[in-house]
């Protein structure tokens, strides 16, 4: 008895796989190419991909002993903000994606935790886990709109970008306030 209770996958899911055409023997391969939406909440909290955006999947599907392989890109849009500036970032990604489902009552239901192996629902895989972990985990938690970004002015909080280059704010510490106006009179 498998150690975990599926919920019910619907096929027509857009990040539901159907192997029902792929036979069950080491070593069978199908490519697949689609573009689905994104899911909700594809991202960090600075940066992410859009939910409803178009993902290309470039997959490659190959039967093991075990179950299905699951192997290849996905690629998309990001959108989100500089961790300095925050100036708005528009951005493209590819990441790589390999996964191996495990038919169900296989051995990997004895030999492995139940997070650890992705299992097949009939003759269905769920990507959207996968996809999650790997889209998720290659985003930067500070991104930057650009490697050398100077970020905003502390002061007064305008892009250092767009201020001159002897920009500064004179800060005069209260307790000396009186001997700078000695020093403006000598002037």
């Amino acid at each position: 008895m498998p150690k975990h209770s599926p919920s019910s996958l619907n096929p027509k899911a857009p990040l539901v796989l159907d192997t029902r055409d792929l036979p069950r023997r080491p070593g069978a391969l199908r490519t697949l190419r689609r573009v689905v939406p994104a899911p909700k909440d594809l991202g960090v909290e600075l940066i992410g991909v859009p939910e409803g955006a178009d993902l290309d999947l470039d997959l490659r599907l190959e039967s093991v002993s075990e179950g299905v392989l699951v192997s290849g890109t996905v690629s998309g849009r990001v959108k989100g903000e500089c961790g300095r500036c925050l100036r708005e970032i528009d951005d493209s990604v590819a990441v790589p994606v390999q996964e191996l489902y495990a038919y169900e009552n296989s051995t990997t239901d004895a030999t492995t935790d139940e997070d650890e192996v992705g299992r097949m629902q009939d003759d269905l895989i769920d990507l959207e886990p996968a996809l999650r972990d790997a889209v998720v985990l290659m985003l930067p938690t500070n991104p930057l709109c650009r490697e050398d970004c100077p970020g905003l002015c502390p002061e007064c909080g305008v892009h250092w970008d767009d201020l001159p280059a002897d920009h500064s704010h004179e800060q005069i510490d209260p307790r000396w306030a009186g001997l700078s106006q000695l020093n403006r009179t000598e002037e």
